[in-house]
């Protein structure tokens, strides 16, 4: 059997990175002051965050269920099956919706309910390319990005309270408290949804946090102390400076892991943090 993997913009891969993968990226659409974007077609990083911080109205949105089948259908003229894996359902309707979907393909696509985003859910597309090109079929592969849709963890340090505020996540007399106290929040994403997690007062407090939750997560829930047999990620929302300082930082605290991969934070994120976050991951390696 030839298995295809689909994933979405929402993982960091780009169009270009696809097509080098071997893999498949829908791209994610974004309404911006009415009008229609498509991530990585036809907008940028860099324009996505020049119209957040112009104060344009942005909404995210899902892919249509027609840019989901036609997609398949194009597939399966050379693949026999696919694997397809969006983002979480916990932030998105758009898992379910690719679910119901994939009833009418009689098996032939697999939907993995994978309960990641950005970086680990790289980590995902990567580890189900790897079982495909193993022989492994599209049912085993979903079943096992389900089974181990836990093992990871996401830790956001966010620059501005901004946009927390213009989502509602938090109300504007928490936003002008925590700006007067210049609180940096540390919010987590544990497979279900975006949350808070702590409040630091200095950048170097909020990265110390990270880097104390993750290797919390690397000894209790992963049991691997070392970091040997976990990946670490590092995300950022423009903010690529900090990003590598970062990298530096863990790997002194990790020095037994591999190699810290580095991609902007997924913009369905971005959109409700704003600028100038940094994100610290890790996810076990698949066995």
């Amino acid at each position: 059997m030839k298995t295809a993997i689909v994933t979405d913009s929402n993982s960091g891969i780009t169009q270009t990175q696809a097509k080098e993968m071997g893999i498949f990226v829908l791209p994610m659409p974004f309404m911006i002051d009415g009008q229609d974007y498509y991530e990585d077609i036809n907008l940028t990083q860099q324009e996505f965050y020049e119209k957040l911080k112009d104060g344009s109205d942005i909404a995210t949105s899902q892919p249509s269920p027609e840019s989901v089948t036609d997609l398949w259908d194009k597939i399966l003229e050379t693949y026999d099956e696919i694997v397809h894996i969006p983002m979480s359902s916990g932030l998105s309707g758009s898992c379910q919706t690719a679910i119901m979907l994939a009833e009418d393909y009689e098996g032939k696509v697999e939907v993995a309910n994978n309960q990641r985003i950005s970086v680990t859910q790289r980590q995902s597309v990567l580890d189900a390319r790897e079982m495909a090109e193993r022989g492994e079929s599209a049912a085993r592969i979903r079943s096992y990005l389900e089974d181990t849709r836990f093992d990871s963890s996401i830790y956001i340090m966010l620059d501005t309270l901004k946009y927390l505020k213009k989502g509602g996540r938090i109300t504007p007399a928490a936003a002008a408290l925590g700006t007067l106290l210049k609180l940096k929040p540390v919010l987590q994403i544990q497979g279900e949804k975006l949350d808070a997690f702590a409040k630091a007062r200095t950048v170097k407090q909020a990265k110390n946090m990270m880097i104390t939750a993750i290797a919390h997560d690397m000894e209790q829930r992963f049991g691997d102390k070392t970091g040997r047999s976990i990946h670490l990620f590092i995300a950022h929302t423009e903010n690529e400076a900090a990003a590598l300082e970062l990298k530096e930082e863990l790997k002194a605290a990790f020095p037994e892991t591999g190699d810290i991969h580095i991609d902007p934070l997924s913009l369905s994120v971005s959109c409700h943090i704003g600028p100038g976050a940094l994100a610290i991951a890790c996810a076990k390696v698949m066995e």
